[in-house]
């Protein structure tokens, strides 16, 4: 059993098993990789994957096992080289944030640009994606650190840091019923509603909070992005349900914006990385620069 074959396992299991890819990435003939698991699997005495005919097709329980042990060889691996790598010059290096895109848009600019003064040679890569695709790309190591509000509680191979809690707030055009008077759920209720895809940006409590009262949502558009929410608002299509931070006074004055604290449970955005995975230093930093931009956002936030 070498290094050479760990690293094998891991990328077959990255490429579903597929004994052509793993070659192709490997820069090695298939015969090769198919010479290197029947090795592998004769020293262990017994095999570790299921197939049919030539073709590997999923992981036998010992392979399982197996496969577990490669993930911590293979995070061990990754943190050698980054501990090297920081120790050399904690200045220079490439971080990526996978967030969504209300993340991206409303709360990241600000702790992005004063990051950046402090490390300009620091690349920054961000991926947007669903709450359930960023916790994939920290576990395959696309992704350093996943910021969102949803999913990452579930996962206890994260480790998982409150950030900030904000609100909802109903946005309508001016002049609509609801810019004025006191809203219930009753009220919101009887309007069509515009507001998250299931997952996104607490969607989960504004279903919990018309639950708790036996009341149903005419939910008749959702999107994972604030501005088709909005935009569709403008048309006259119904009322959104947002993420207070996400209406912005400047460019939404066409809109009034009403908060919603008081009827839907307040959300937590969270930090989140994977245990054991070393962060360089200008990863520490970074988390640093979000929470100081949460405070930040506290403050702001309670004036909508």
């Amino acid at each position: 059993m070498n290094l050479s074959q760990i690293e094998l396992l891991r990328v077959l299991q990255e490429n579903d098993f597929s004994l052509s890819k793993a070659a192709e990435k490997m820069h090695i003939v298939q015969s090769a990789v198919s010479r290197q698991l029947q090795l592998f699997e004769a020293e262990l005495g017994s095999p570790i994957y299921e197939r049919q005919g030539k073709k590997l097709i999923g992981l036998t329980s010992l392979g399982q096992r197996i496969m577990a042990e490669v993930a911590t060889i293979n995070m061990a691996k990754n943190n050698i080289q980054t501990i090297a790598a920081d120790y050399i010059d904690s200045n220079q290096g490439v971080l990526h944030i996978a967030t969504t895109h209300t993340q991206a848009k409303y709360f990241l600019p600000s702790p992005i640009l004063r990051f950046r003064e402090k490390y300009p040679g620091v690349r920054i890569y961000m991926i947007e994606a669903s709450p359930e695709q960023l916790i994939n790309k920290l576990h395959t190591r696309k992704a350093d650190i996943a910021i969102c509000t949803e999913k990452v509680d579930e996962d206890a191979d994260l480790v998982v840091k409150p950030c900030y809690e904000w609100h909802h707030a109903v946005v309508v055009p001016k002049n609509h019923p609801l810019s004025e008077g006191d809203i219930s759920l009753k009220r919101l209720a009887s309007y069509p509603i515009l507001t998250y895809s299931f997952g996104f940006t607490g969607r989960s409590n504004i279903e919990t909070a018309f639950k708790n009262t036996d009341m149903e949502l005419d939910i008749i558009l959702a999107a994972a992005d604030t501005d088709v929410i909005k935009t569709y608002v403008r048309l006259g299509m119904g009322v959104g349900i947002i993420a207070g931070m996400a209406y912005d006074p400047a460019m939404d004055h066409d809109l009034v914006a009403r908060d919603l604290s008081h009827l839907i449970p307040s959300s937590r955005t969270k930090i989140a990385y994977l245990k054991n995975n070393y962060l360089p230093l200008y990863t520490q930093h970074f988390i640093d620069e979000l929470l100081v931009a949460a405070k930040e956002l506290g403050v702001a936030g309670s004036e909508i």
